[in-house]
């Protein structure tokens, strides 16, 4: 049986540790958390990524999880509203979309995995390839061999580090940054997306259906030294420079960023010539991440999971063939997704105040316009082609 570390239980990690079990290979996971991550950021899933699900049998579970957003609503400095929008187009869901916490969906893959073995509070230190295994050093002093390495860690992977270098050579910054926590339930309206743009920069806030707390969400231009991802104290100066002088909520908010749970990262792209390495490989944000600004993120990572398990299967778990199968599959995949970027990220945080002014009065007048449904469409039309680019493998035959 085929030994498979698998460096990260967030969402890419589980959904690849349960289609190695089903292809009769023996997955482990080691998670730098003490516990399983709750709560987090909404992330969208949509197209093959949703068929992947369908085939795990976990469709209708994410359904019952979605969001229940409503509504988008649009605000200026004083507070007051300046536009809505439905929260399905605002992000750029149609169809069978779903919208769910990343939390909850990380909770159910994990759960869904059974008895695969996870080693929570624990990271892989160091690696050393043979030619018929990896030796892993762990940071809490263990070592073990296993057959294969796979890095679904994220955009500051380690395994990504370790075995392909800094990780400078592989992000690509796309001048802004994004922070992320939670906040008091009174900053946000029950299923009501919170928006205040101003030039430059960007705030939201929501709070999804029945949720004891709100989530703010800042967008704004990168600063001109970037914090270490671990030096919190030195983020939090950052953010509040970024927003020095905003209005609305901004100040209140920024004192309550505080939360265990803060978030804040360079809206980058990890762009790679390759995802492997011998026996090492990569998947989801730590080989291809497209950046929160795609809204493709989670969907990647499902699918590359899907991928990735399938063709190490057809394999026999031959690591040449079986990464090679996964690249040659998912390279364009990967490729029309990351390219949805910029083009998001032009339209998440406008530069001057004309261009909100503009923006704002076009959605007023939306429902009212002539060839809606055709402007609705350019926004949604993107999306969807990207989301489906990608013809799924079968499982192999006799996979359990």
């Amino acid at each position: 049986m085929t030994d498979v570390l698998i460096s990260g239980a967030g969402v890419a990690g589980p959904t690849l540790a349960w289609w190695l079990r089903r292809h009769g290979f023996r997955p482990t996971v080691v998670e730098r958390a003490p516990a399983l991550r709750d709560g987090g950021y909404k992330v969208d899933v949509r197209g093959a990524a949703l068929t992947v699900l369908d085939r795990m049998g976990l469709r209708e579970q994410v359904r019952r999880r979605d969001t229940g957003m409503r509504l988008a609503r649009f605000v200026d400095a004083s507070g007051a509203q300046l536009a809505t929008m439905d929260a399905a187009l605002f992000g750029g869901r149609e169809g069978d979309d779903v919208e769910l916490m990343r939390g909850d969906l990380a909770r159910l893959l994990v759960e869904a995995t059974g008895d695969v073995e996870y080693l929570f509070g624990d990271s892989i230190s160091a690696l050393r390839p043979a030619a018929d295994g990896v030796d892993v050093t762990f940071a809490g002093g263990g070592r073990r061999r296993f057959d294969l390495v796979v890095g679904a860690d994220g955009l500051h992977s380690t395994v990504r580090r370790l075995a392909f270098g800094p990780a400078a050579a592989h992000l690509r910054p796309l001048g802004h940054h994004i922070a992320i926590c939670t906040v008091p339930a009174e900053f946000g309206e029950e299923r009501v997306e919170l928006m205040h743009p101003a030039p430059g920069r960007s705030v939201g806030v929501y709070r999804t259906a029945g949720a004891p707390d709100a989530r703010a969400l800042f967008l704004f231009p990168s600063p001109a030294e970037e914090p270490d991802h671990r030096d919190l104290p030195a983020q939090r100066a950052a953010l509040a420079r970024a927003f020095g002088g905003a209005g609305w909520r901004v100040p209140a908010l920024l004192a309550a960023a505080d939360a265990p749970d803060f978030y804040f990262a360079p809206m980058s792209q990890v762009r790679m010539e390759r995802w492997s390495t011998g026996r090492i490989g990569l998947v989801g944000d730590a080989g291809y991440g497209p950046s929160p600004a795609s809204g493709q993120g989670t969907s990647l990572g499902i699918v590359g999971a899907y991928v990735l398990a399938t063709s190490l299967a057809e394999a026999g778990g031959d690591p040449v063939a079986g990464f090679a199968g996964y690249e040659r599959r998912m390279r364009p995949f990967v490729t029309a997704n990351q390219q949805l970027a910029e083009r998001n990220l032009k339209g998440m945080v406008l530069s001057s105040a004309a261009q909100i002014r503009f923006q704002t009065l076009m959605l007023r007048l939306m429902p009212r316009l002539p060839g809606r449904e055709r402007m609705i469409r350019r926004v949604t039309e993107p999306i969807r082609r990207a989301a489906t680019a990608i013809t799924l493998p079968d499982a192999p035959a006799g996979a359990r």
